[in-house]
């Protein structure tokens, strides 16, 4: 084994704060160095004009990609491009980008969840632009898609009801899920869709790894992986004391909850980093059946993990 695997990674974590009022923050993007045991937040998300109706929405950042030297991250309803010191250079708007939440990278394409429009956006990274756009629904004869392109009025309704979440795409096609496919769907190369395999209700971050799949269980407070041949691990959340969690006083208690599990990368082979609420995040080493390291960010139970990848420049927390 390279000293590499031994070091455990920088991990770059975006957070949504639910139920936050303005002139509180509303999440930001932390780097988190495991083998220091060290966090530091390097954007303090608090602008004036939030959206602050509803639960999780417009607050906070959500997906992480890499292109180059620059850092794309998805907020609810517009694509920020930032350097490496977390200035933003120059950001994208689309009317059919709502409710953003995870995004991916496959050659020189970005896929984006847009989850008001049950839709998934693809922007260009040479062309600096958004390009198409897949309208995803079902219906009794199963999964259905129908290109639109984003720069016309031409496009889907404004909805919300498959709650897309999650993107993952590779050279064997592209793959979705959402808090209410019920399954992670696969689309072709001629975007045939038809589910790859069930999933439980409000899973987050479903993605192919290795010879199964991967993902959070939100609602059972855990992640699993399920190999090809039915193998399954299970590794439960961390959870922590009622009397150590703060801003627990909300009259409505779907508003945020400990152990919601969400944002989830993987490392190296047999590890996996994923996020929790309030803002934690874990390693599991999938060989050993076990966690390995946890870093907590805030004991203010709102405060939630979103995005989560791993750092992949030599730039250090204290530089």
């Amino acid at each position: 084994m390279s000293d590499g695997e031994k070091t455990l990674p920088i991990v770059i974590a975006t957070s949504v704060v639910r139920g936050s009022q303005q002139g509180e923050s509303h999440g930001g993007i932390y780097l988190v160095d495991f083998e220091k045991q060290d966090a530091k937040i390097m954007v303090d998300w608090n602008e004036s004009n939030i959206d602050f109706s509803g639960r999780g929405w417009d607050r906070g950042l959500r997906g992480i990609e890499f292109y180059g030297d620059e850092i794309f991250i998805a907020a609810s309803d517009e694509l920020f491009v930032y350097d490496q010191t977390f200035d933003i250079k120059r950001s994208y708007k689309n009317p059919f980008l709502k409710h953003a939440h995870e995004i991916y990278k496959f050659k020189n394409l970005l896929f984006v969840t847009s989850t008001g429009f049950d839709s998934l956006l693809v922007f260009d990274l040479e062309r600096d632009e958004f390009t198409r756009g897949i309208h995803l629904r079902q219906n009794p004869k199963g999964w259905k898609t129908q290109l639109f392109d984003p720069q016309s009025e031409d496009g889907p309704p404004m909805g919300n009801n498959l709650h897309l979440n999650n993107v993952q795409c590779n050279k064997k096609g592209l793959f979705t899920s959402g808090l209410r496919t019920n399954a992670l769907i696969y689309m072709d190369s001629d975007l045939n869709a038809r589910e790859y395999c069930s999933l439980p209700q409000g899973a987050h971050n479903a993605r192919i790894f290795q010879h199964g799949i991967l993902f959070n269980d939100t609602k059972s407070d855990c992640m699993r992986s399920i190999g090809r041949d039915g193998n399954e691990l299970n590794f439960k959340i961390p959870s922590y004391k009622e009397e150590e969690l703060t801003h627990t006083n909300f009259d409505d208690s779907r508003i945020a909850r400990q152990g919601f599990a969400r944002g989830l990368c993987v490392i190296r082979k047999n590890l996996v980093a994923v996020g929790s609420s309030p803002s934690t995040i874990s390693i599991f080493d999938l060989e050993n059946k076990k966690r390995i390291a946890s870093v907590n960010l805030s004991m203010d139970i709102r405060n939630a993990i979103h995005g989560l990848e791993v750092w992949p420049y030599e730039r250090l927390l204290d530089s």
